[in-house]
C-alpha cells in the first residue's frame, strides 16, 4: 500500500493549453492496476486524461514512472470543435490535419461518401500527436464486424488512442441497391454488432477466446495468427448514428455516444432525440454526463457576409436533399412542414435535384443551422448547440486560434467517454 506523502505531478498539454493534474505516490510494491485507480484527474482542472502507466521496479528509491497520454484529452463540460477532414485526395491530409491541430481543434472527422473514411484517417493519425480522430460515419452493415474491428484496432494503435469509430446503418436503398447488402431491421443488427465488434476487441486484448453467437452474426474462430497485438490503450469508444426512436434507444443503451444527421433542429433535439436516449441511457444504468452527442445540425459561416451567404446556400441544398427522404420527416414534422417534405421528394421522383433547395425558405435553414460570420459565431453556435451537443463540426474550417478558443468556452454536459462502456451491450 502506499505508505509515503503524495505528490503531485503537472502535465502541460500546450498544444491544447490544458493542464491535467495528477496525484501519484510513492508506491513500493503496489500493484500496476491499483496504481491507475489513483491516478485520475483532479476535476478542479476540467481536463478528462486517460494515462497509461508502466511501472518498474519500486526498490529503495520509489516507484518508477513512465507516463504517456494513451486518450484524447478533451475539456469536461466545454463543446469540442470538430473540422470535417476532406477525404478527396489524400496527399492534402497531412497538411489539413497540421493546419487544424496548430490551431487548437479538438478533432476532425470523416464523413464516408464518394471515398472510404479510414484511409485519410491513417494518414492523420501518423501525421498528428493530439487530436481526436473519427468516422462520422462509416457505414456498418456491408462490412463484417470482424473487418470493422480491424480498422478500428489499427487506427488506435496508429493514434495513440485518439480514434473514434462512428457507423451507421445507412437506409435499405442504398443498403440493398449500392453495397448488394442483404437488408433486416436495423436497430436489432445494430445491437449486435456493437456487441461483435467489442467482444472481438476484448479477445484480441485479453487472449480470451472469441465467442459472439447472435443472430445475425456469428463468431467463434480466432487463431495467433489473426491475433492484433494487444493495444497500449483502451479500444476505441463506438458511436452510432441515430434518427428515428428505437436507434436512438438502442444508442443511449449500447454505444458510448450519438452522431446526430445534421438533418436536425433545436427542438427536434430537445422533444424527440434527449428523451429517447435517457430512456435508452436507463436501461443500463448510463450517465448523460460519459455519453457524447456529436451533430444535429449545420453550420454556415464565413469571414465576410459574402462567405456566409455561400454557406447559406450550400445548407440550403443539403436540406432539400435531405428533405425529401421519408425517413427524415419526422423532423420536418416538428415543425409542421410535413408539406415540404411532400414536396421535395416528388422533386427527387422526377430527377428535379436542382430545384429542391428553391422550395427551402430562410427560415427553415435557420431552424436547421447557426448562421453567423466569424465575429458573430460564438453567440450562434451556443444558441444553436449549447448545452445540447458536445461536438459541433464545421465543413470548412478556420485557421483562428482565438476563435477556436472562444467556442471551446461553450458549456456542454459531457465530461469523457467511460472506460468501462466496452463492457456494455456484450452478449
Amino acid at each position: 500500500m502506499v505508505q509515503t506523502s503524495t505528490e503531485r505531478l503537472i502535465l502541460s498539454i500546450q498544444a491544447d493549453a490544458v493542464r491535467a493534474i495528477v496525484r501519484t505516490a510513492d508506491a513500493g510494491g503496489l500493484e500496476p492496476d491499483e496504481l491507475l485507480r489513483l491516478l485520475r484527474p483532479d476535476p478542479l482542472t476540467r481536463s478528462c486524461v486517460v494515462i497509461l502507466i508502466d511501472v518498474g521496479a519500486a526498490g529503495a528509491q520509489g516507484l518508477h514512472r513512465r507516463l504517456s497520454l494513451c486518450h484524447h484529452v478533451s475539456r469536461v463540460g466545454r463543446v469540442k470543435i470538430v473540422a470535417g477532414l476532406p477525404n478527396a485526395d489524400l496527399r492534402t491530409v497531412p497538411e489539413f490535419v497540421a493546419g487544424v491541430e496548430n490551431a487548437g481543434w479538438d478533432g476532425v472527422t470523416v464523413a464516408e461518401n464518394a471515398h472510404n473514411p479510414f484511409l485519410p484517417l491513417a494518414l492523420a493519425a501518423v501525421h498528428s500527436s493530439r487530436i481526436e480522430l473519427a468516422t462520422g460515419v462509416a457505414i456498418a452493415f456491408p462490412r463484417s464486424p470482424m473487418m470493422m474491428a480491424n480498422n478500428g484496432w489499427d487506427l488506435q494503435a496508429a493514434s495513440s488512442g485518439r480514434f473514434v469509430l462512428g457507423i451507421g446503418s445507412q437506409v435499405k436503398a442504398h443498403n440493398e441497391r449500392r453495397f448488394s447488402t442483404p437488408w433486416s431491421a436495423p436497430a436489432p443488427r445494430m445491437r449486435e454488432y456493437v456487441q461483435a465488434v467489442r467482444a472481438i476487441w476484448r479477445s484480441w486484448q485479453t487472449g480470451e477466446p472469441l465467442h459472439y453467437e447472435g443472430e445475425h452474426y456469428h463468431f467463434t474462430l480466432m487463431t495467433p495468427n489473426f491475433t492484433p497485438p494487444a493495444l497500449q490503450t483502451p479500444p476505441p469508444p463506438i458511436k452510432i448514428s441515430a434518427v428515428g426512436p428505437v436507434m436512438l434507444r438502442l444508442g443511449g443503451e449500447v454505444a458510448d455516444g450519438v452522431s446526430l444527421h445534421p438533418f436536425c433542429t433545436r427542438d427536434y433535439v430537445n422533444n424527440q432525440i434527449l428523451p429517447r436516449l435517457e430512456e435508452g441511457m436507463a436501461r443500463t444504468g448510463r450517465i448523460r454526463e460519459h455519453f457524447e452527442i456529436s451533430g444535429g445540425g449545420f453550420v454556415a459561416t464565413g469571414a465576410t457576409d459574402e462567405e456566409v451567404a455561400e454557406m447559406v446556400e450550400w445548407v440550403r441544398y443539403r436540406i432539400g436533399f435531405y428533405g425529401s427522404t421519408r425517413a427524415y420527416w419526422p423532423v420536418l414534422a416538428e415543425h409542421g412542414l410535413e408539406d415540404l417534405g411532400q414536396k421535395l421528394n416528388e422533386l427527387s421522383r422526377r430527377g428535379e435535384w436542382d430545384k429542391m433547395a428553391g422550395e427551402v425558405d430562410d427560415d427553415v435553414v435557420r431552424l436547421f443551422a447557426a448562421v453567423a460570420r466569424h465575429d458573430q459565431l460564438t453567440d450562434a453556435v451556443r444558441e444553436r448547440f449549447g448545452g445540447v451537443s458536445d461536438s459541433v463540426s464545421f465543413t470548412k474550417p478556420f485557421l483562428d486560434p482565438d476563435l477556436v478558443e472562444e467556442l471551446k468556452t461553450i458549456p456542454t454536459t459531457f465530461s469523457g467517454f467511460d472506460e468501462r462502456a466496452p463492457a456494455l451491450g456484450t452478449n
